[in-house]
């Protein structure tokens, strides 16, 4: 029997701020220690984008002190009251984040001669990521918080041996399937960040 090509990604990002939210922090949000799979998936997707293969985080590793840092904005998005003026939104986020991303590309259908969309996208990504050419501009899970950096592995950078915890509850996914899907969040309990690495893989 054939053994199933697995088509590896990894890449690094870094930046001055982070916001991955946890969904039970209500109106002044606190974000997780970790990014999400979503959260991931979304960076890789400011790099390349498929309808018919699409990343899935296995693992990050964690490569700064896990920092928080109170946050202020002034909010006139979609939420507010109409006819009212903008108002402050508090919120708890990480300062000074660099992570490891480690994942692989799937898809919806075997590949086919001529019709390899993992291959494809894999492709694409790694000469994107190697340019820095980007389809959208990247973000820490909330669009103010861009990165200052975002590329291949560097190897001076190292996972933060010194952070172990456990997460009780950490967003699993937010949709009912990888691409175009509608929103179905799950969640996964007691997910461990052990000697500075997160698994997304049971």
């Amino acid at each position: 029997m054939m053994q199933k090509k697995i088509y590896e990604i990894s890449f690094e990002i870094a930046g001055p701020a982070a916001m991955f939210s946890r969904p039970d922090t209500g109106s002044v949000p606190i974000s997780y220690p970790a990014p999400t799979k979503s959260a991931l998936k979304s960076i890789f997707e400011s790099v390349a984008y498929s309808e018919k293969a699409y990343f899935v985080p296995q693992q990050v590793e964690i490569c700064t002190p896990v920092v928080y840092h109170k946050y202020t904005t002034n909010y006139g998005g979609p939420l507010k009251k109409q006819g009212t003026d903008n108002f402050q939104f508090f919120a708890t986020i990480l300062e000074n984040v660099c992570y490891k991303v480690y994942g692989v590309i799937e898809a919806y259908i075997p590949p086919r001669t001529g019709d390899n969309p993992q291959h494809k996208l894999k492709e694409v990504f790694m000469r994107r990521l190697k340019s820095g050419y980007l389809y959208s501009t990247p973000f820490l899970g909330w669009k103010e918080f861009v990165p200052n950096y975002f590329g291949q592995l560097r190897e001076e950078t190292l996972p933060d041996e010194s952070i172990n915890m456990t997460i009780s509850s950490l967003l699993d996914t937010m949709y009912d399937k990888p691409t175009n899907g509608k929103v179905l969040p799950r969640f996964k309990q007691n997910i461990q960040i052990v000697n500075g690495v997160l698994s997304y893989v049971e």
